[in-house]
């Protein structure tokens, strides 16, 4: 059970594609304008309606194999072979389902291949695991506790290492590395990989998450998947910002991405040439209209821009001083530095060991709260997730496993494990 928590709300995601908006007690809805009281939408209708609309999804992907399928079983059923035949289809159908299901094969695959040719070579497996491990990118740090733990058993025991020793060894290992503890938040209730909301109960202030970025790295996309996600799902109102003024194309594309997630979109003006700007009037524009979420979308340069790294700290300083809830002796606005409440860096998967530089030069000068993984579809170099949150300590809160508007999933340290191992 998964909850994304802010106070007395929690959206309560069970799997990956469901969310549910759990209501505070009514007492406290009254003193929070931006917490809706809606009943839980799990029927039976919506629940056969998603299922359906998977099936018909799932055949219409495979329509070729499906015809392969069929042949198979005529020839079977015409050779008095009907319970092969069918042993087949239930082996096809069921193999088909976990990958499309999943989005994360061919990242799994890789792996796994790498570590059947280690126990087929004959060779000693400890001088060639260590380049396994850093090949799928799972970073120094997590590589050389694998190879101690290994070292170790191998020690300890006079069995013969298995392949499945070593990937027992490997699922806990990167487990541990990406259940992220924090330190600074000490309600035990408290989930840093889940995306955290303003609180209803201290704040009337709206949520506002901060998306940064390098240019196709799926920011955009990640930005409309979790604007429909927290529409449908978490029942809230949301407004994009259309801040990302340097690229030709940018402020269309995020338009595009809004009338897909059904939420409104504000987009600069005569008048806002920057980005801080288009944020300022987008933060204006919440607060009137009394609007849940605020996400922002941000210029998309390399962390090396120094011209861009300033533009986004400027831009977190506006959010904080245009959300300011007390004033100091001078009667100015005194900063509210838990704003925004999340600051995300989308990274894809395929960079590898790229995207921890760049993260960790974003992370210094900007400060981030928590990293999306996109493009685990087609990526065999989903480890780069493990090297990035473990080196900054800084947790996975989303995934993108495809192209839809709905493949945005809740980030599961023990799922993710156990698809890649």
């Amino acid at each position: 059970l998964r909850t994304i928590s802010s106070g007395t709300m929690k959206l309560v995601t069970t799997i990956p594609s469901l969310l549910l908006l759990v209501s505070p007690p009514r007492s406290t809805q009254a003193f929070s304008p931006h917490l809706k009281s809606k009943p839980a939408f799990t029927s039976q209708a919506q629940s056969s309606s998603s299922t359906q609309l998977h099936v018909f999804d799932f055949f219409k992907q495979r329509a070729t194999e499906g015809v392969d399928q069929l042949k198979n079983l005529s020839e079977k059923t015409v050779k008095g072979k009907l319970i092969e035949g069918l042993t087949d289809a239930a082996s096809y159908t069921a193999v088909t389902n976990s990958n499309f299901a999943d989005g994360l094969a061919k990242s799994r695959n890789q792996l796994l291949y790498n570590l059947d040719d280690l126990f087929n070579g004959g060779g000693d497996i400890i001088e060639e695991l260590e380049d396994i491990l850093l090949q799928a990118d799972l970073g120094t740090k997590t590589s050389m506790d694998v190879m101690e733990e290994v070292k170790s058993l191998r020690l300890d025991s006079t069995e013969i290492f298995s392949r499945d020793d070593l990937r027992s060894v490997l699922r806990g290992k990167l487990i541990e590395a990406l259940q992220v503890s924090s330190t600074s938040n000490q309600d035990d209730d408290f989930n840093p990989q889940a995306i955290q909301f303003s609180d209803p109960t201290t704040s009337n202030l709206p949520t506002v998450l901060f998306v940064m970025g390098a240019n196709g790295m799926g920011k955009t996309t990640t930005i409309g998947k979790l604007a429909s996600r927290l529409r449908i799902e978490g029942n809230q109102t949301v407004l994009l910002a259309a801040c990302d003024t340097f690229r030709a194309g940018a402020v269309e594309q995020l338009e595009m991405w809004a009338d897909r997630a059904e939420v409104d979109c504000y987009t600069p003006n005569e008048k806002q040439k920057t980005p801080s700007a288009v944020l300022y009037g987008a933060l204006d524009k919440t607060i009137q209209d009394n609007v849940d979420v605020l996400i922002v979308d941000t210029s998309g340069r390399l962390s090396n821009n120094e011209a861009l790294t300033e533009e986004l700290a400027k831009m977190k300083r506006v959010i904080q001083k245009r959300l300011s809830e007390e004033e100091d002796a001078n009667g100015n606005a005194v900063p509210n530095v838990n704003v925004p409440h999340e600051t995300l860096l989308v990274i894809d998967a395929a960079q590898g060991r790229m995207a921890l530089e760049s993260a960790k030069a974003w992370h210094k000068d900007i400060g981030l709260s928590g990293l999306v993984l996109t493009k685990l579809d087609g990526s065999a170099r989903g480890g780069s997730v493990v090297a990035v949150s473990r080196e900054l300590g800084l947790p996975v809160k989303l995934i993108g496993v495809g192209e839809k508007i709905e493949d945005l999933r809740d980030f599961d340290p023990e799922a993710f494990v156990g698809e890649k191992i």
